[in-house]
């Protein structure tokens, strides 16, 4: 078969993207998120009146827990298709990314399956993650904004 022939029938099964609903669905559901984010921070202040910083790393670790549960039960990825980069940009993408991984590796065991894949894809975002937060550390150290 010759590329060109392949290439026709390969474009008239492809799923049309809609780039412009896509960012609309992804910007309101990742607002969502944050708004979710919010009332629970506002919950943890008002029934356990804690401080909003330490309400603020409850927070994350509730949201945490939520998406590593439902990645854990298989339905983040429909959640995904559904939903798209809203609902993975926040830190509930980075959790499902940590989880999925370990549970893909998890037969392998801990050491050569969870250890060692667990940071596949979330490796990169910490490693750079933390090379920008030193580089504009250092920026606004040189221009004097130091400590």
């Amino acid at each position: 078969m010759k590329n060109s022939k392949y290439e026709k029938i390969a474009d008239k099964y492809q799923a049309k993207e809609t780039r412009g609903s896509n960012a609309l669905i992804a910007f309101f559901v990742g607002g969502l998120i944050g708004m979710l984010g919010e009332g629970i921070i506002e919950l943890l202040c008002y029934y356990t009146h804690i401080s909003r910083n330490e309400a603020s790393t409850f927070m994350i670790i509730i949201l945490i827990f939520i998406a590593s549960l439902s990645t854990a039960l298989g339905f983040f990825d429909k959640l995904v298709t559904k939903f798209k980069c809203g609902i993975l940009i926040p830190i509930t993408g980075f959790a499902h990314s940590m989880t999925s991984a370990a549970l893909d590796y998890k037969k392998e065991g801990f050491i050569y399956g969870l250890g060692s894949n667990i940071f596949k894809l979330a490796g990169s975002v910490i490693l750079y993650g933390v090379v920008s937060a030193w580089f504009f550390g250092m920026i606004r150290y040189l221009i004097g904004g130091g400590a």
